[in-house]
């Protein structure tokens, strides 16, 4: 593409994750030119590029999710019944969990979910309603007033009616001069009992640069190499964790007891872990995404698990928002690398003995020459500052009057629900974790104090350090996503703007029954469902012999 080609669309997605994904969907289903200009050659963000599986609420089989997203995660199932060697004992299993991991009912390979997504997108890329540029990332927005009026790329730039920021760090918001927060708010702020005394903009989540790692006995390949930050891992402990991070020592998020961790379980049901087995537990168990004996083959399908674990979470220094920004992303690549090699080196084994050879950096997955993911796992971005800010008073279950649920918003566009999981930050604080009811997404979220055509599609809608704790994970920010892209197209085919959506009621009712008729979206909770708590004593998870399912249980 020629430098300075600018290109018109109507809506313009910049981001490739999961909410870009989405909002490309309905932006184009409801017929709408769509451009997505994306940073990587992967779509789908932390379900593929950075690698993490799903985080999903318990009632996610039958209700809190949008019908895109449930179509996603079907498309996921069928993919490994028609095109992997699945074994007859699991093709028929409706609830099938590719990897029986422990984290959701469908832990599977970051590949099949970006195969998955491509077939969504390509009717419309086919049809010509939607174009796709990859490995492009802004340098700069031109802004009339209010408006944004292009995006520039450096070879190219996009003019368009609506642009949507699906950025993992919601990098649009500072080159348009759009209002927006970092880091923990200030608790008089609104009034959050978390929050601390005082606002710190760079006092932000963890991120984790994630890898899969593969168990092959009698392996006989090298360990990782080791890099050169190495002894600083194995050495430095944090004053909030238990001990060095190249180790099984970390916390218990909820009582923030220290507690050691161990890779393969200690023989739940009375019986030894057999690693390459399903009576496993432990790390390994919790993210797994290959269990060999789903398939019925000859070739060996090596057991596998994504690592995603506490010792790999970087807390040194932002991702963003500071001069330094590349160096903890090295950083953080690094930190991951050299649990690997102390993974393979020096760790205890469940057995005896210390290291593990059989563990191997499955660097065939991502298609990147570190090995690694090809992103870093983001929690936090920057966030707008909206017409609505959703807070942990209006989530949190212990600040809630007793039964009450989460707040209800008659804007209603989509349902999160997650507990107020926020991991250790780079100001030093330990892990916050809040027990939540399921909740809504306002519309008033999605909706700029100022600007006019820019909408948020990702992590970057309003809410506060505390909250967007919910409304990170996966099917969250389909939903986000994937009713900025309806907003948008709405906005642009009935000649309105989205504040007067947000403003006006009668507008606000007709795209409510837009998303829900035409998208089939969910926009308010079941009574049963709205009033527990997010992993309340009476949800029990139950993990089975053969299969992990979500159940609701009464204590």
């Amino acid at each position: 593409m020629s430098a300075g080609t600018e290109h018109k669309t109507q809506v313009l997605i910049v981001g490739g994750g999961l909410g870009a994904v989405a909002a490309a969907l309905s932006a184009c289903r409801l017929g709408c030119q769509t451009m997505l200009v994306a940073p990587d050659s992967w779509l789908g963000g932390q379900a593929t590029s950075q690698g993490v599986p799903p985080d999903e609420h318990p009632w996610i089989e039958s209700t809190g999710a949008t019908a895109s997203y449930r179509e996603f995660r079907n498309r996921i199932r069928s993919a490994y019944r028609e095109h992997l060697p699945v074994d007859a004992r699991w093709k028929l299993d409706p609830r099938l969990n590719p990897g029986g991991g422990q984290v959701s009912p469908i832990t599977h390979d970051p590949r099949v979910s970006l195969q998955v997504i491509e077939g969504m997108l390509l009717p419309f890329r086919v049809s010509g309603l939607l174009t796709i540029l990859r490995e492009y990332s802004p340098v700069r927005v031109d802004t009339d007033g209010d408006r944004v009026r292009a995006v520039d790329f450096g070879e190219f730039s996009v003019a368009a009616d609506y642009v949507l920021d699906a950025t993992e760090t919601g990098d649009l918001l500072p080159l348009a001069g759009v209002e927006y927060r970092t880091g923990a708010e200030a608790q008089q702020e609104f009034g959050e009992p978390h929050a601390p005394e005082h606002a710190d903009p760079l006092n932000q989540q963890a991120v984790s640069w994630c890898a899969v790692l593969g168990w092959e006995p009698g392996n006989e390949r090298a360990p990782v190499e080791r890099p050169d930050s190495y002894g600083h891992w194995k050495n430095t402990v944090a004053p909030f964790w238990p001990g060095p991070q190249l180790s099984f020592e970390k916390l218990d998020p909820i009582t923030k007891a220290p507690q050691t961790a161990t890779l393969f379980g200690t023989g739940e049901r009375g019986r030894d872990p057999q690693p390459g087995t399903m009576n496993i537990g432990g790390l390994w168990a919790y993210r797994r995404i290959h269990r060999p004996d789903l398939y019925h083959t000859a070739e060996p399908f090596l057991d596998a698990t994504v690592l995603n674990w506490p010792q790999i979470d970087y807390w040194e220094g932002p991702v963003f928002g500071v001069a330094d920004a590349d160096t903890h992303l090295r950083r953080s690549r690094e930190l991951t690398l050299s649990f690997i090699h102390w993974l393979q080196t020096e760790a205890p084994r469940h057995d005896g003995g210390e290291g593990y050879p059989e563990v191997i950096l499955r660097d065939d997955v991502f298609e990147t020459p570190h090995g690694l993911a090809r992103e870093v796992y983001i929690r936090e971005s920057r966030r707008i500052r909206a017409r609505t800010t959703v807070s942990e008073c209006d989530i949190a279950s212990e600040v809630r009057p007793p039964g009450a649920g989460a707040t209800v918003y008659p804007d209603t566009v989509g349902l999160a629900s997650y507990r107020i999981d926020l991991n250790p930050t780079t100001a030093g604080d330990s892990y916050i974790d809040i027990e939540s009811y399921p909740a809504q997404i306002p519309l008033g979220a999605l909706v700029p104090e100022r600007v006019r055509n820019l909408i948020p599609a990702c992590k970057n809608i309003g809410t506060t350090h505390l909250s967007s704790g919910m409304y990170r994970v996966h099917p969250a920010e389909w939903n986000i996503g994937e009713a900025a892209g309806a907003l948008a197209a709405y906005s642009v085919l009935h000649g309105t703007e989205p504040q007067a959506v947000h403003e006006q009621a009668d507008l606000t009712e007709d795209f409510q029954r837009l998303l829900h008729d035409r998208l089939g979206f969910e926009l308010e909770w079941p009574r049963h469902v709205a009033e527990v708590p997010r992993w309340a004593p009476q949800l029990q998870w139950i993990i089975r012999e053969k299969r992990v399912g979500w159940h609701v249980e009464k204590s």
